[in-house]
Order: C-alpha cells, then sequence, then structure tokens
C-alpha cells in the first residue's frame, strides 16, 4: 500500500477514455486515499473533470504515428515532477510506455505489447485472451494473476445540474423534453443513415419534443441534413468542445447515438441512452452503463459483426435494416419513463 500517486495512460478515444474510469474505481476500491491522474490529450480533457476520484488530467497532445522525441521528453519532465509511484499503460504501443520510463516512475504496469521489456517493469501476458478492452484495461489495476471479477463497476460522470440548466439556458433551449442525437462514429460503416435519424427528429419534433445534434466538427453536415428536415425545434449543437456534448447529454430527457464515444458518455452520465450497433459486436463495445435501449438489425446479415470502419460488401444492411420506427418507439419510451 502507498500514497504516491498513480497515472492512467488510458487509450485517447472518447469512449475508451469514459472505461478507463472503471479502472479508476477499482484502484480506489483497494487505496482510497491515492491519488488518481489520467493523462489525456485536450479532446478528452473535459471528461476527467467529471470523473469522481480522479485527482486531475496531465494534458498533452502527442502526434500520432511518429515518435516525437523532444515531447516525449518534455512529458516526462513533468511526469517526474509529480512523484508518480506506479502506472498503468493501457496502450499496447512502444512509445506509449516511453515518457514513463523516461521519468523513472517506479511501477510501470502494461501488457507486453510491442515488445515492451525494460520500458515496462511489471509486465503482464494473456491479452488476447481477455475477450473485451475493459477486461484488458481494468486487469492492470489489480495484483499480478488475480482472477478477474465477474462484474466491474461501471464508469461515472457527475455532471452538476445546475451547470446543465445554465448551459442550456445560454443556447436558449427552453425548459421542456429533449433528445440529443449523436449521428457520427469513427468511420462510416458504425454510423445510421442520416435520412434515419432525420425521420425519427421530425417525428419527435412534430410531437413538440426538442432535438438537438451533437458531434465534432466533422458531423456539421450529417446535422444539418437532420435539423432541416425536423424544422423549428430542432437545433444543431456540433462544436469543437466536448464540453458542449457533454452538458448537452446532461440536459437531455434522452438520447440517441451510434456506436461512438458519446454513446459511452451519455450513458455514463445516467442519461436514458438508445445505441444504435450495426458492424459492431454490442456485447464486445457497448457501454458497461445500461442502456435504455440497445438497437441492433433484426435480419441476419452474414457479414456481422465485422467491426471495419468502411462497409466491405457496400451494401451496409447491418445498418439500413435498422428502420426509424424501432428507434423512435425506443425513444418515445425512453421519454415516457423520464416523465414518470
Amino acid at each position: 500500500m502507498t500514497n504516491d500517486p498513480v497515472l492512467i495512460i488510458p487509450y485517447m478515444w472518447i469512449g475508451d477514455f469514459v472505461r478507463c474510469h472503471s479502472v479508476v474505481r477499482v484502484l480506489r476500491a483497494q487505496e482510497p486515499e491515492r491519488p488518481v491522474d489520467v493523462l489525456s490529450t485536450s479532446l478528452c480533457a473535459p471528461l476527467a473533470d467529471y470523473m469522481p476520484g480522479v485527482r486531475k488530467a496531465i494534458v498533452v497532445d502527442l502526434p500520432r504515428g511518429r515518435l516525437a522525441m523532444g515531447m516525449q521528453r518534455e512529458l516526462a519532465a513533468r511526469l517526474k515532477a509529480e512523484s508518480y509511484g506506479q502506472t498503468l499503460v493501457m496502450p499496447r504501443t512502444w512509445k506509449a510506455a516511453l515518457a514513463p520510463w523516461l521519468a523513472g516512475i517506479p511501477a510501470r504496469t502494461g501488457f507486453v505489447g510491442e515488445m515492451r521489456f525494460g520500458l515496462l517493469n511489471d509486465v503482464r501476458w494473456g491479452e488476447k485472451k481477455l475477450p473485451r478492452m475493459i477486461d484488458q484495461c481494468a486487469a492492470l489495476a489489480l495484483p499480478k494473476d488475480e482472477a478477474l471479477p465477474d462484474k466491474w463497476p461501471v464508469p461515472q460522470l457527475i455532471v452538476p445540474a445546475a451547470d446543465a440548466a445554465q448551459w442550456r439556458a445560454r443556447n436558449g433551449l427552453g425548459s421542456g423534453p429533449a433528445v440529443a442525437m449523436a449521428p457520427g462514429a469513427v468511420g462510416p460503416s458504425k454510423r445510421w443513415p442520416a435520412s434515419y435519424y432525420s425521420e425519427v427528429a421530425k417525428q419527435l419534433t412534430a410531437k413538440g419534443i426538442a432535438v438537438w445534434v451533437i458531434g465534432g466538427p466533422g458531423e456539421r453536415t450529417l446535422a444539418d441534413e437532420i435539423v432541416g428536415a425536423a424544422g423549428a425545434r430542432a437545433r444543431n449543437l456540433t462544436g469543437t468542445d466536448l464540453r458542449n456534448a457533454i452538458l448537452a447529454l446532461k440536459a437531455a430527457t434522452a438520447a440517441a447515438s451510434n456506436d461512438s464515444g458519446l454513446v459511452h458518455v451519455a450513458a455514463a452520465i445516467g442519461t436514458p441512452t438508445i445505441g444504435i450497433f450495426g458492424p459492431t459486436s454490442a456485447w464486445h463495445w457497448a457501454p458497461l452503463n445500461p442502456l435504455a435501449a440497445t438497437i441492433e438489425t433484426l435480419t441476419y446479415v452474414d457479414c456481422r459483426p465485422c467491426h471495419k470502419p468502411v462497409c466491405r460488401v457496400l451494401h451496409h444492411r447491418c445498418m439500413r435494416d435498422i428502420p426509424p420506427a424501432r428507434v423512435l418507439a425506443a425513444a418515445e419510451q425512453a421519454l415516457a419513463e423520464a416523465t414518470r
């Protein structure tokens, strides 16, 4: 047992960053007084503000695809100044373990990955035998060779209701029920058709329900299409600041999202969330938090799941065979339950 701080180095995609809060909770359950920090990109950093048990985020934007040795040395100097006693390195890459080694963090825990002997001194094996990413990541928070629990603690994002109310007022969004829609995803194959989202949005706004379309700058065109179909009660709230989407998901009555980072954010906040899964397996990739509805095609698609960002056979039936009526019914049920 030690009170030296521990640093978590998570995967830097939004959904995976949310998953890492389960690891924080495992660590805090073992050593409640030990400070826990997370390494973060600028994009993901707002999430850390809402994670109970996280002391702070160490924010750095290392480039993808190259080593950037100068930036690694600068990061190592920052880590050394924090006097970490241990780091948990979740990514399997060699460069993910470099700065902790340069910083001389005494215990450097991770799976062997790219033959990282020396960079890591608490090397774990058997990663490929663990079926889900959460099992692989959270196992690093346990003593070596300890059996995994049947269930991991679920991620939590505690967003003050007052913050969400102020955000809603600043954006002139009124006080009635609203559904937040996240039509984006990494790769087009994971995106339910924008025309289907448009149909659901149009049906909801016709019943007096506001629709907020959220996402990054890459989703602006999708959002324009959906808002254009749904009319005055719909708003395009896409932008560069993830905090905007976090507050929208807290303020919303319900949410509908593809298998993307925002489905994890919504579920961890506790907003009733409809998750739409096509090429990916919900068992592997859905949030640990319960969803209001998990939507997958009811027809047999022989290439599913493929986990590919682009449909290899071009028909995209795993998403196109999910009719708008199913998502609309799930949204209406979530709204009714939230109202009760």
